[in-house]
Order: C-alpha cells, then structure tokens, then sequence
C-alpha cells in the first residue's frame, strides 16, 4: 500500500500507536497515515480496506471491528465519512473527548448522517487575481449561486475600496471587487480577503483554482458540522494539473474553509493560524479544489517564492510538480 486508502496521501509511516476496543481489547498497528491518521495492518490491501470501511459509515451508527484490518479512532471517522458526504457526531462523553483530542487510542464509534447540501448560506466565497484575471473570475461566478449569497474579490492592483459587480443568480451588492497590492506577502492578501466576508465563514480561492459546484454545495454543512467541533479551519484536497496532467503532488490538502476571524501565516505557503492545535482543523474528502498549472510556472515558481521569502521557497516542490500522479 504506496497511498492510505482513507486519503490517498503519500505517507504512511511506521508507528507505534494502537486502538482500544470497547471490550478492553488492545490492537496495535504497525502503520500510520501522517495525513488522516489512519492505522493500518501489514500486508492490508487498500481496495478492500475501503470497501470495508464504506460499508460501516453508510449505516445509522459507527462501532469499529476489531478484526478490521485497521484502526481509527473518532476523529479518523469523522474526516473518512466525508469522502460520502456523510458526518458522524459523538454519543458518549467519552467519544466528544476524543474527538478533540486526536489521535485518541479509543475505537471510532459514533452516529452518521448525511450532509445536507441545502443548508442556508453560511460560507462566502472570496477569490484573489491580478487585473489580467478578473473578467474570467466573473464569468464563473454564476456557478456558485446555488451554494453562497457573497463574494469578495481582491485584486492584486493599488487600494481600492470594494465596488459592487452585477452577477446573474446574485442579489443586488452581493459581488464586491477589491484593490490591494500582493506587495510579496500572500498572507497579508488572504488577511485582507478575510476581512471582506460577511458570512461566519470563508472558502478562498486563487484564479487559477476551481472548486465544481457539486463540492462547494455541501461546505455550509460543512461548517456546520466544524462548529459542533470547536473546528476553525477545513482543508480541501487540490489535485495539481500541469499542463492538463495530474501531478504527484496530491492530496496537496489546502486549508482555505475557515472561519472569518482566521489569520493567514507566511509570505508564502501561508497557512492559517490555529494557535498550535492543530485538532482546530480537520480535511473534508468530498471533492477537490482543481489547480491549473503551465511547466513554465511550475519552474519559476519555487526560485519565486525563495525570493520572496529566502529558506521557504520549497525547490523540491518543482521535482514532485512535474512527476506525473501515482497511484
């Protein structure tokens, strides 16, 4: 198993952990998932490990088999029902504590629903472009009705105060576009969209990122289902394509889901602040976020960001951008 079946990413590393079953029973692992914090057995063929788990999160309730070939605990559970747009929500008091204290060694169980994707709209959507960009910005607009009422764009180009867009499928003001130099400094920009939301919470996207409908349509519920869990941040898978091929780089989870107050870190690959806990944030695997890439900006980019920000440029990142996708 090169990828965790859960999540598909690229790291499996050993590990020592181990899950406790409701009956006292101790199993340890010697696999773990970095990403989603799956554990898996030795020898555990990834087809099958999912048809197992699938077959679990599409009834009323979760109670782990503890002669599964892997483990997980509550917070696994949660971030794997996603993937069928299904939510869990603990029962026990024991299993809200682990919920929030991840990665807990007691067994996954908890009750399932489905996300509901008519939720009211609680989730502006806020994208950053340079000039050249805006008028292809406007025309995907319409896409997203269906799922938010708000949008905030900023362009990177001298101040200017937010201006209305007519949109069709939009009400009167709720598209507004925005003026801020980049100025080198791409959490300062997310910071600055931030502060343009007039919802709870805010999905980000760059110009040459896409997010179909049918994903955006479930991330009020989403957001919902973060608050039940003291969650800020929600990252999205982003599948890479470089001049239309899908690169190795994937999940490349990009937390862009997030509640407004968020602050954004570093010049480059910002991420958001969640005060060192990390539990404050969770991956949903409904959908991912499309990224356009040309070879050409792929090479440049590293030397770019190294620029901006010297010692977090990531140079490695160019090798792995350009090796095709391995299962």
């Amino acid at each position: 198993m090169r990828r965790c079946f859960v999540c598909e990413a690229d790291l499996l590393e050993p590990t020592d952990r181990h899950i406790v079953h409701e009956d006292g029973r101790r199993r340890a692992f010697p696999f773990a998932c970095a990403s989603c914090g799956v554990l898996v057995q030795d020898g555990a063929d990834p087809a099958a490990c999912w048809a197992d788990l699938a077959r679990g999160l599409a009834g009323r309730a979760f109670r782990l088999d503890p002669q599964a070939p892997y483990g997980l605990d509550i917070y696994t559970l949660r971030l794997a029902a996603t993937r069928l747009r299904r939510g869990v929500r603990a029962v026990r008091e024991a299993d809200r504590a682990a919920l929030l204290h991840p990665h807990s060694e007691r067994a996954a169980a908890g009750d399932l629903f489905d996300l509901n994707a008519g939720r009211p709209a609680t989730v502006s959507l806020g994208l950053l472009c340079r000039p050249q960009d805006l008028e292809a910005v406007l025309a995907g607009l319409p896409a997203h009705a269906a799922w938010t009422n708000d949008v905030a764009i900023l362009v990177d180009a001298p101040d200017g105060p937010p201006s209305a867009a007519p949109i069709r499928g939009y009400p009167s003001g709720a598209v507004r576009i925005a003026a801020r130099p980049l100025a080198d400094d791409f959490a300062a920009q997310r910071n600055a969209l931030q502060d343009l939301s007039r919802r709870a919470w805010m999905l980000q996207l760059d110009a040459d990122e896409a997010l179909a409908p049918a994903v955006g349509e479930l991330l009020p519920a989403l957001a919902a289902l973060a608050e039940e869990g003291d969650v800020l941040s929600i990252g999205l898978p982003r599948r890479n394509r470089v001049d239309g091929v899908l690169s190795d780089v994937y999940p490349d989870v990009q937390y862009r889901l997030n509640r407004m107050h968020v602050r954004f870190r570093g010049r480059v690959h910002e991420r958001p602040d969640l005060g060192g806990e990390w539990r404050r944030g969770f991956i949903t695997l409904h959908g991912a976020i499309e990224h356009r890439l040309s070879r050409a900006h792929v090479e440049a980019r590293s030397r770019r960001y190294e620029a901006m920000d010297p010692g977090r440029g990531r140079p490695e990142e160019e090798t792995a951008l350009l090796r095709p996708y391995r299962p």
